[in-house]
């Protein structure tokens, strides 16, 4: 479990079919579960500031990990562990579907950002709710059928990989777990 809190930007040093190897500075071991971009992973290496993580053809193919590319920053979150404070929301890092970044703006000293995504998932977010964009925990507003836009203020701006995303940009989305519960979200 997550709190959709980003801990460090790590950057992308391989990936192959089955592997991804992030440079980042967190105190993770092997069989530790990590948040790269919202989607839950398992440590299999870690040591002299890499990690090494297996992946999934699942994971490849249900996530924009597969977009990654060395250099690339990624959002990375430890899990959570019992009697630290949640801060954000509760994230799983189970990445329900793939949403694109329609536009960025600026107002004032923050970003706005809209989302897009498939329809069939609008059920799920809610005006001021919780969604995990590439598991940063961020509040929904202005949601409409298929998109919903997010204030990035400038401390998560800096320190996630939000500074580098452009429109056309393919982010992993998490809906609030709560709001899967209520729904009674069935997954394709």
């Amino acid at each position: 479990m997550f709190t959709g809190i980003v801990r460090e930007v790590g950057r992308v040093l391989e990936r192959g079919g089955g592997y991804l190897v992030i440079a980042a500075s967190l105190p993770v071991s092997p069989g530790d579960s990590v948040a790269v971009n919202g989607a839950c992973l398992t440590a299999v290496e870690a040591s002299g500031g890499r990690i090494r993580f297996d992946i999934s053809h699942e994971t490849w193919e249900r996530t924009a990990l597969g977009d990654l590319r060395p250099g690339d920053p990624v959002n990375l979150e430890p899990s959570l562990r019992l009697g630290e404070s949640l801060g954000g929301h509760l994230v799983l890092g189970h990445v329900d579907t793939v949403g694109r970044v329609a536009s960025i703006s600026q107002r004032g000293s923050e970003r706005i950002l809209r989302i897009e995504y498939p329809r069939e998932y609008s059920p799920l977010v809610v005006e001021k709710g919780s969604v995990a964009v590439d598991g940063i925990s961020l509040t929904p507003f202005n949601v409409g059928e298929g998109y919903f836009h997010v204030a990035i203020v400038p401390f998560t701006f800096e320190n996630t990989n939000l500074k580098r995303r452009r429109p056309g940009d393919r982010v992993n989305l998490e809906f609030d777990i709560i709001a899967k519960y209520i729904v009674g979200w069935r997954r394709g």
